[in-house]
């Protein structure tokens, strides 16, 4: 019966992370990939790869520190670990796009910003997607540490199984994230291709 509202616990948390992480990664992904910003890629994507390089324990606990205990302190947390993924592949597929292109549109007579929505962005797109499924992939995993700050989730359940050395329990915890994990993989999959 208390699974139903640790899978919304789970889903909640894994899906606002990955929103913000969207929301963040994205912008700032296209801004560094142009001409005016894109010495400060170096200094941004470090920034970011040290939230991969910290342990996702270590990091939970700096972000309790920081904002207390709650699904809030876990989501924040999150976005910073699985930051570097969407932002390096919106980079990847920004810089990817044939130059001729976006040459071409510019002698059509497009000007910077339409040349980025119609042409970039477009062409970047599945590479892009393919940044937001790993992050995904990673925040619903993750996620399953939420318990440690008081952020709920089927990590209770999973922690409930180890404690009690109940293996069902342990079993059925483990494989509703990983078939969470697995679904939102197969739409990304579908949004990658379409």
């Amino acid at each position: 019966v208390k699974l139903v509202p640790q899978i919304q616990e789970h889903l909640s948390i894994a899906f606002w992370s990955t929103v913000v992480v969207i929301l963040v990664a994205v912008p700032l992904g296209i801004a560094l990939t142009r001409p005016r910003l894109r010495r400060a890629a170096p200094f941004v994507l470090a920034i970011a790869n040290s939230g991969q390089a910290v342990p996702a324990y270590g990091l939970l606990i700096l972000f309790l520190s920081w904002l207390g205990q709650g699904s809030r302190t876990v989501i924040w947390a999150l976005v910073l670990y699985a930051l570097l993924p969407v932002l390096r592949n919106t980079m990847v597929g920004l810089d990817n796009v044939d130059r001729a292109i976006i040459e071409a549109g510019r002698g059509m007579g497009m000007t910077k910003t339409p040349a980025l929505l119609r042409i970039e962005l477009p062409l970047a797109v599945p590479v892009i997607i393919a940044g937001v499924r790993v992050a995904m992939i990673i925040n619903i995993g993750m996620a399953t540490l939420a318990y440690l700050i008081g952020g709920g989730g089927l990590g209770v359940t999973i922690a409930s199984g180890l404690k009690l050395q109940q293996d069902p329990v342990l079993i059925v915890g483990g494989s509703l994230v990983a078939i969470i994990a697995l679904g939102f993989d197969w739409i990304g999959a579908v949004a990658e291709r379409y």
